[in-house]
């Protein structure tokens, strides 16, 4: 065995195996993997192993997509059967949401170049004459969809990887991962220790017990999972062909052929948790007591879609465990507080994403950085506030809401509320529907009924028209805008300023009381944040950046050192605020203050420490609605007493709360990017505007990068849209992020956020587009049909920033 390694990966199942082979096409050949018994024990043997290439995130749709494409190639260069049957993949619309979630599938698909595309019913019942298609509005069809053999696919990553130079030890338990003074780790086993850069948890069902080997806790909680496979079926035996799977997700199973019968899944709302305490050490190929009674409303469904499952007999019940996170998506990427410390954890669709885990986890760890960004995975999009009680709920939810759809703008109410800011009663007898933002409740909207909840839907919702009145309300007086879950810091000492100038694009301010923007730059040249530098004092800056990105930004801030006697900290928890934006912002904060708030005393862009009403608060003079306005930030216990002055005085100028979807609506009439939205490590500083922030003539984070992009022609850039009236009222809907942008027939870009404009009166889109510019006409796919529309030359509200800066 040996004794020194590039990375050490830890469980021998798909995604174990996986990342080892695309460690090694990185060129990284000295890895090892070690399994703590036979490979694919777990919950990869007992796998249903489907594949399918659609997803609702692009992103994901496109490594689901490199797997499915992966497995021939892999059969071929290895020689290992990896059990490949691809007879595609039905997809079905029972109701009108499913089907807008279809076709918005299919017109990503076209766009990427993927193959999904609508069929009739004539076809359909071709392709699989088993199934009752009465009562479907939509078929989709996905002629690469299908099923692989799990150990197959395991091993031939396996054997690809050993073939590669690298080296897998079976029967070896983790007994402990010891990091090392310079950042390297020790990985201990009875076989003897490893030194190495880097450890990869890919432990699945033991991912809690490894991470806790390194002092991490991991938001993780097994349930149980059922299928069963009937007996052979006669009208499936006398076929010449396999049948293609059934996604048919309203009736909440999962159909597909299995030998001369059909394997028939579900997810039940009557879930079973195993484990909670921790998954037993050894525990291996064993199954769980078969309990099709659980599942008997979902094996109802299948029967009635497909009346042959309820005229076979049951082969064989497969009762086994699988490991969730609290929003079913994989804990991906390097742990931000450790060096070296790689995770991939609570995969669900393992063999449809295994091929594109591996390579992006093989991207960040080689390169530092991924192909696309995923933060929809990033293991820092959990802090340790997603405690094994929140977990639980989260997962429950997860579970048995498995094949629900995932709205635009849905919040879901399991596991909260988790933390609460000391507003939040104040907010909620106002009439607030909160959201769930890194944990924290903050204010989507005010409803006139105390205890509104959110509807969901890819159409207008029933906040759609309250939301219109609160942005009204603050472009024609003012309004109160929660901004607590921005990410605060404090940067103190000598070398704050240099060190800032290391870390971030943009110069940082000269002189005290005035304010910088400033992007932050990624591995690969693109935008990885963006953020608001406020010089306090000549060695004190205060930085303000995106709430749910705090933890994923630990990792840009620990790459440079902090000079002797400087400090970086983080003062979200400390901290709360308001922006109070609108024409009468001005007249209405200075009835609460003796500072002077005229534009000669305090411009655009400036800051200082005042008092209202006696609460101190850092005002800075910006203002993300686009409208004259002040960020107001004070220490978290004044925060409930600042929002009661704030309200009152508001009274007499007609001002009141808003919420965050309204901000939503106000940024984008400005043309105003959004973090995770429109930045992102994908985007160049060139496409979304930002190069100018960029200080070539200093040295900065990743500024190589930069350089290597600005040398070359942008890919696409950002642009602004306004979508036809008439077709959107008849849709009553408008565009949400993701949906493809069409020219003359030929996909041209993507949505990033879509909203109305309601003080502009206009459907409103901001995209990244190729081949296209300024006055052209686009079609934007709307519930995945397309509506025409107009690229901008300037955002319709104030475009040439007059009411800023007034």
């Amino acid at each position: 065995m040996r004794t020194h390694a590039q990375a050490v990966v830890i469980g021998g199942g798909v995604i174990g195996c996986s990342i080892l082979y695309h460690l090694t096409k990185l060129g990284w050949t000295d890895v090892v993997l070690l399994e703590r018994d036979e490979l694919t024990s777990g919950s990869t043997w007992h796998a249903a192993a489907n594949i399918h290439g659609l997803h609702d995130s692009t992103n994901i749709s496109r490594i689901q997509h490199y797997t499915m494409n992966l497995y021939n190639g892999l059969e071929a260069e290895t020689g290992q059967s990896c059990g490949v049957f691809q007879p595609g993949s039905l997809y079905l619309a029972q109701t009108v949401e499913r089907e807008h979630q279809l076709r918005l599938q299919a017109a990503k698909a076209k766009l990427y170049g993927m193959n999904f595309h609508e069929v009739d019913r004539d076809e359909a019942e071709r392709l699989h004459p088993l199934v009752n298609f009465d009562g479907i509005r939509c078929i989709m069809w996905e002629p690469d969809g299908g099923n692989v053999d799990p150990s197959g696919v395991t091993n031939a990553y396996a054997a690809g990887a050993r073939a590669a130079g690298a080296e897998i030890i079976r029967f070896c338990p983790v007994t402990g991962t010891e990091q090392q003074p310079y950042g390297t780790w020790i990985v201990r086993t009875p076989k003897g220790d490893i030194a190495t850069e880097w450890v990869v948890n890919a432990a699945g069902l033991w991912g809690r017990e490894v991470a806790a080997l390194a002092g991490i806790t991991l938001p993780l909680q097994p349930t149980e999972h059922q299928y069963f496979v009937t007996e052979t079926i006669a009208e499936i035996d006398a076929l010449d062909r396999r049948l293609p799977s059934v996604a048919d997700r309203d009736g909440e199973y999962y159909l597909r052929q299995e030998g001369k019968g059909l394997l028939v899944g579900a997810y039940e709302k009557n879930l079973r948790f195993w484990a909670e305490e921790g998954t037993p050490q050894g525990f291996g190929h064993e199954l769980f007591a078969d309990d099709l009674e659980r599942i008997e409303d979902n094996m109802m469904r299948a029967i009635e879609r497909v009346p042959a499952v309820g005229e076979a007999g049951i082969k064989r019940v497969i009762n086994g465990p699988m490991i969730w996170s609290p929003d079913s998506n994989v804990l991906f990427g390097p742990v931000p507080e450790l060096s070296n410390y790689f995770c991939c954890n609570g995969i669900i669709p393992g063999f449809s994403q295994s091929g594109g885990m591996g390579l992006l986890a093989a991207d960040w760890i080689v390169t530092g950085e991924t192909r696309y960004d995923m933060f929809a995975w990033d293991v820092a999009r959990f802090g340790d506030w997603a405690d094994a009680a929140f977990t639980k709920a989260r997962v429950g939810d997860q579970y048995a809401n498995r094949f629900k759809i995932h709205f635009p703008n849905e919040e879901r109410a399991a596991g909260r509320p988790m933390r609460k800011r000391p507003a939040y009663d104040i907010q909620k007898g106002l009439g607030a529907v909160f959201g769930l933002n890194y944990g924290w409740e903050h204010p989507l909207w005010y409803a006139q009924v105390p205890g509104t909840e959110d509807t969901d839907g890819f159409t207008r919702q029933n906040w759609w028209a309250p939301v219109g009145q609160e942005c009204r309300m603050l472009r024609e007086n003012a309004g109160i805008i929660d901004i607590s879950n921005f990410a605060k810091y404090r940067c103190k000492g000598p070398g704050a300023e240099s060190w800032l100038n290391a870390v971030f694009a943009n110069t940082m301010p000269k002189s005290v009381g005035r304010s910088c923007l400033t992007p932050l730059i990624g591995k690969r040249g693109g935008i990885a944040g963006d953020f608001t530098v406020t010089r306090l004092a000549e060695d004190e800056f205060w930085i303000i950046g995106s709430g749910m990105a705090e933890r994923y930004h630990q990792r840009f801030f620990k790459a440079v050192p902090l000079p002797g006697g400087t400090t970086f900290e983080s003062k979200t928890d400390d901290f709360c605020g308001f922006n109070v934006a609108g024409p009468k912002s001005r007249d209405m904060l200075q009835r609460l203050t003796n500072s002077s708030l005229a534009t000669a005393d305090f411009p655009f862009m400036a800051s200082k420490w005042i008092e209202l009403s006696g609460i101190r608060v850092l005002a800075l003079r910006v203002s993300f609605t686009g409208d004259l306005g002040w960020e107001l930030h004070c220490a978290a216990p004044d925060q409930a007493r600042l929002l009661e002055v704030l309200l009152q005085a508001g009274q007499e100028f007609g001002a009141g709360p808003v919420g965050s979807r309204a901000l939503m609506s106000l940024r984008v009439e400005k043309g105003y990017g959004s973090w995770s939205r429109e930045y992102s490590p994908e985007y160049w500083p060139q496409e979304v505007g930002l190069d100018r922030l960029c200080k070539m003539g200093k040295d900065f984070l990743n500024k190589e990068a930069v350089v290597a992009t600005l040398a070359k022609e942008p890919r696409e850039h950002l642009v602004l849209l306004e979508l036809d009236a008439a077709q959107t009222d008849a849709s009553n809907a408008d565009a949400t992020g993701g949906e493809p942008i069409f020219k003359d027939g030929e996909g041209v870009g993507r949505v990033t956020s879509g909203t109305y404009g309601y003080t502009v009166s206009k459907s409103l889109a901001l995209g990244y587009v190729k081949g296209a510019v300024p006055g052209d006409h686009v079609d934007v796919m709307v519930l995945g049909r397309p509506h025409g529309a107009k690229i901008l030359h300037e955002p319709p509200f104030d475009p040439k920033g007059k009411r800023l800066r007034a």
